[in-house]
């Protein structure tokens, strides 16, 4: 079957499944609807915030459906009034089974990992956080198991000492891409052979569960790789933090870290009160490089000593 023949429904939210669906629709494929999350009101004035999916589907006149619950009837009826021959799904909410076994050559999913490592809804941050060197994207055919099903497509991507969950994400957003157009080449064709994940399992597998706030705080009894690679895996959404005082903590954006044997108590500042400010870790010290304090900006180290004084008096919790 011709590709650009193939009836698609395309199912994401944010700016990680924009990318894709450009892809398609620049690439001349036959995306007959969009379905993203319903517009929400944020901010003090409630404005009404439309996903990215939605509002790149509708610059360029794309069907868009917005269902607040995917197993409504009304939207059921719709869906399958699309008569799509392949759903794609990237960055959306869990579907069931009467929405992703619609499709007649099935519903493929674009995961941030190396599946089966990393099921779970923030692989890009575990990565980082776990001291991962490479990662990749995967395409999946959807069934019953969430992150589950048959692996279509795999490619590595190495992840850089300096990499952090921005830079990552965007370089997996990229390479994402052409795996996506590619899985829908070979469906057409019907060169695809699905592999299921129990024969690919390696070794321990590793989760990404959600990230929660408790997840961000940072521990300075840990070693300082470990540190780092949580303000990496966290930066700079939705960031690495601890606390100065009850009232005053800081978001932590860039660290580096320095093997130092010193007698002071972990969490312990060490500033020249102008250039540096240096945490107390437990195997050195952990310079902070940029931070935001609780209702400021975010700055430099250099910046926030200009107008913070006696920092080496506090102390991070």
């Amino acid at each position: 079957m011709n590709s650009k023949d193939l009836r698609i429904v395309y199912m994401g939210t944010p700016d990680f499944a924009v990318a894709p669906l450009k892809a398609l629709v620049e690439g001349g494929y036959n995306v007959v609807a969009v379905v993203t999350t319903p517009d929400k009101p944020s901010g003090r004035g409630l404005k009404v915030n439309e996903s990215a999916v939605k509002r790149y589907a509708a610059s360029v006149g794309l069907p868009i459906l917005q269902p607040v619950k995917l197993r409504d009837e009304e939207f059921v009826a719709q869906f399958q009034a699309l008569e799509a021959d392949l759903g794609i799904v990237i960055a959306f909410r869990m579907l069931p089974e009467i929405i992703w076994s619609a499709p007649k050559m099935g519903t493929f999913n674009l995961h941030a990992s190396l599946l089966p490592q990393y099921r779970g809804a923030a692989p890009i941050n575990r990565a980082i956080m776990n001291g991962e060197t490479v990662t990749g994207v995967t395409t999946f055919l959807l069934n019953p198991r969430i992150d589950e099903g048959a692996v279509l497509g795999q490619v590595k991507v190495d992840i850089e000492p300096t990499d952090n969950v921005g830079t990552l994400h965007d370089k997996l957003m990229n390479v994402g891409v052409d795996l996506v157009l590619d899985t829908v080449e070979r469906i057409a064709k019907g060169d695809v052979t699905p592999i299921e994940q129990d024969v690919m399992i390696e070794g321990e597998l590793k989760a990404a569960p959600k990230i929660f706030k408790e997840d961000c705080h940072i521990d300075f009894s840990q070693s300082g790789e470990q540190i780092v690679n949580l303000v990496r895996g966290l930066s700079p959404y939705p960031a690495a933090w601890a606390s100065l005082t009850e009232e005053l903590s800081a978001k932590i954006f860039d660290v580096a870290f320095e093997v130092q044997q010193i007698d002071k108590e972990v969490g312990t500042i060490v500033s020249d009160e102008r250039n540096f400010i240096k945490v107390v870790c437990a195997d050195g010290l952990v310079e902070i490089k940029e931070l935001q304090l609780s209702g400021k900006k975010r700055m430099s180290t250099q910046e926030l000593l200009r107008g913070f004084r006696n920092v080496s008096s506090y102390r991070f919790s």
